[in-house]
């Protein structure tokens, strides 16, 4: 090579099969629990979620994939360099198992109750469900514009610490109870999760460590199944049915706008989340070597997640946190093209939904389990020490939205009791009701009261006050804080019954601690400087 001569792009080496496993691995994992929580948490028919949801899903994932390992070739063409690694795209775990659990699924339970037919309710589900993708990939096409603006207004507290409120809540704990739920199975795959990914020990040959635990934990689980060993009923090998379906782009979103308005709160903080997540992990991988534009990354997962909505899909796109993992692995541009090409052709050609089914849930959950601890531990790491309580504060509203929806399906609670329990008079007012409340809007609620108490914490009193009007006006209206089992907003006149209390208390609470924030902003103890905790 002469003096002037740019090195060679080496787009594919053999770190890219390292790198093709963990991000296929993590596609996979995604797309196994929004089947699962659908099928078998709501009894959704799986033939939509495999022939109807999954190709458009997996197609975001396959568009998004293809122009990340382009842009990596421009860059490497661009800088010179021979060691670009290209930017992971997959499904964003927090959203995708949040809009199962939050939206689709109470949005199909709903329609039934109101008595439609279970393929009619199925049906508008999705249409309801493309609908929110649609809403969520215009905010997120917005929002690449604004990203570094929110990211600068709202305290890291607030946006990292509903994130990892999501990850303990929804991320960690419904995995959980899928890991133990065939013990000796989900906890060797647990054990080598943390063993490889957690303690960082690599296993002999440099294994990768996600495959080893999908290997070892899908052979333990039909060596013990047949013997009764597994835990709960085995149900032997999955058929051999492909499920075909092409995402095809379609109109059909058109009809699930109109009730997909109410879901507007969720759908909009999980948009606006992913895009200050690809502002950070584009400045990783600046720091890591590969200086990409933030505006094209922000771009092009907006534009996926609009391309996946409108092919059918239900889950959105987004850059993974952890480029730099992969460049360290010594992977290029070629396990994204492999990720891309195997998620998307899987979904179409549904061999996905085959190997879906094939590997039990217990043994792909620890993967979102490490997900979890990651998130969870950036959200305390990556603030100020004396912001760790804001953090934690914006834990409770998703691990309260997580205890309404365990106990607002028919199985735990029919419909009437719940109702029922929601109503009961008492010196104060019904707990369901305080529990279903405070879970509704669960990300909005999170990231402002992460905020609040951030800005309390560094005694900007009056900022802080701010934002508790912001809670006061939105718990008002139900955008959070609603008073109905589905999350609704309203007008607050119109409600009756004890609902009617919820958005009057809520609201007057907090204009009343805004209002003492503001008072003692003027004190002279409340100048001095920031301390955290008071032990």
């Amino acid at each position: 090579m002469t003096k002037n001569e740019t090195p060679r792009y080496r787009w594919f080496v053999s770190g890219d099969i390292n790198g093709f496993f963990g991000l296929m691995f993590d596609n996979l994992t995604v797309l196994s629990f929004l089947a699962g929580i659908l099928i078998f948490v709501f009894k959704y028919p799986a033939d939509i979620v495999y022939t109807r949801m999954l190709p458009g899903t997996a197609f975001g994932v396959l568009f998004g994939d293809l122009v990340y390992t382009w842009m990596a070739f421009r860059l490497a063409k661009k800088s010179g360099k021979s060691d670009v690694t290209a930017m992971p795209l997959g499904l964003d775990t927090p959203s995708t198992i949040g809009i199962a659990l939050v939206v689709l699924g109470p949005a199909f339970i709903g329609l039934k109750n109101e008595g439609l037919s279970e393929r009619d309710a199925a049906m508008m589900t999705w249409y309801i469900g493309m609908a929110t993708m649609i809403f969520m990939g215009v905010v997120k096409l917005i929002f690449s514009f604004l990203g570094r603006w929110v990211q600068k207004i709202v305290p890291q507290a607030g946006l990292l610490g509903s994130l990892a409120g999501i990850g303990l809540g929804l991320i960690g704990v419904t995995p959980l109870i899928d890991i133990f739920g065939m013990p000796v199975v989900g906890l060797i795959a647990l054990g080598l999760i943390f063993y490889t990914l957690v303690a960082g020990i690599p296993l002999p040959g440099k294994f990768p460590g996600v495959l080893a635990s999908v290997l070892i934990g899908t052979a333990v689980y039909y060596l013990l199944g047949p013997l009764g060993l597994a835990g709960g009923t085995y149900a032997g090998l999955p058929p051999l049915d492909f499920h075909l379906g092409l995402p095809l782009p379609t109109f059909d979103f058109l009809k699930g706008l109109a009730p997909a308005v109410k879901y507007l709160p969720l759908a909009i903080p999980f948009g606006i989340l992913t895009v200050v997540g690809g502002i950070n992990v584009t400045e990783s991988a600046r720091v890591a070597g590969d200086d990409y534009n933030t505006r094209s990354i922000l771009l092009t997962e907006a534009v996926a997640t609009l391309v996946a909505g409108l092919c059918g899909g239900v889950a959105q796109s987004t850059p993974y946190i952890g480029q730099p993992a992969y460049k360290n692995m010594g992977s290029r541009a070629g396990y994204t093209l492999l990720t891309g090409i195997f998620v998307g052709l899987g979904g179409m050609l549904g061999y996905v939904s085959f190997i879906i089914e094939l590997i039990p849930r217990a043994v792909l959950a620890p993967i979102l389990v490490f997900v979890a601890f990651d998130i969870i531990a950036q959200a305390f790491q990556a603030v100020p020490k004396r912001h760790a309580p804001a953090v934690a504060f914006a834990f409770f509203p998703t691990v309260l939205r997580l205890l309404a929806i365990k106990m607002g399906t028919p199985e735990p609670i029919p419909a009437e009791k719940f109702h029922e329990l929601m109503n009961t008079p008492g010196k104060a007012l019904p707990e369901l009701q305080v529990i279903t409340a405070l879970g509704n809007g669960f990300i909005v609620t999170a990231m402002l009261w992460g905020a609040f108490l951030a800005e309390l914490i560094d005694r900007r009193l009056k900022i802080s006050a701010l934002y508790l009007l912001i809670l006061a006006l939105f718990s008002y209206f139900g955008i959070i804080h609603s008073a109905m089992p589905d999350g609704s907003m309203y007008l607050p006149w119109q409600l009756s019954g004890t609902a009617q209390q919820v958005p009057y208390q809520f609201a007057l609470a907090y204009l009343c601690l805004a209002a003492i924030f503001f008072g003692l902003s003027w004190t002279k103890e409340s100048k001095g400087p920031a301390t955290g905790m008071a032990h």
